[in-house]
């Protein structure tokens, strides 16, 4: 029958090794910057104001790194078919870490198996937002044609931008 030194040396042996373990496993862990609301309403009021300016109505989504919605705005009079639109530009750019745009530009150019891709959306307007190199998000935009839509998104990167600097 072990005594109760025994017993006692064992638990400590035991507790310093999950210590240890988990001590060796944290410092493998990455740390990584994340989205937030705060900065999603800003690069959103960016893309809104070069919307306003050039008196176009659009809808404006913004996801997370996970394609998520963190924020969504439909300014007045943008039809309602452009929500879900904006909301998947946003998922495609961020899932794939590339512009929608890069989609549109291949379907033209007669790559048409591009629409076989799951969530790859042929259409300019979305754009990922990056951060110390890694996509953290994306920006979504629909309403107008798609190089308008692409102008309006890349008016709010250029904001998320300036706002990460």
């Amino acid at each position: 029958m072990p005594t109760n030194s025994f017993i006692r040396r064992s638990a400590v042996i035991g507790i310093a090794a999950v210590v240890f373990a988990t001590a060796s496993w944290a410092t493998q862990l990455t740390s990584k910057k994340a989205l937030t609301l705060e900065i999603s309403k800003q690069v959103a009021a960016v893309a809104e104001s070069h919307a306003v300016k050039n008196k176009w109505s659009v809808v404006i989504a913004i996801v997370d790194d996970g394609g998520h919605l963190l924020y969504l705005e439909r300014m007045d009079n943008a039809q309602t078919g452009s929500i879900e639109v904006a909301i998947q530009k946003a998922k495609s750019a961020t899932s794939y870490k590339r512009p929608t745009k890069v989609f549109d530009a291949g379907v033209a150019g007669g790559r048409t198996a591009l629409v076989a891709l799951p969530g790859a959306i042929p259409f300019e307007g979305g754009i990922p937002l990056s951060a110390d190199g890694q996509v953290i998000g994306a920006i979504g935009v629909s309403g107008v044609t798609g190089a308008q839509d692409g102008m309006i998104a890349q008016a709010g990167v250029d904001g998320f931008s300036a706002i990460v600097k």
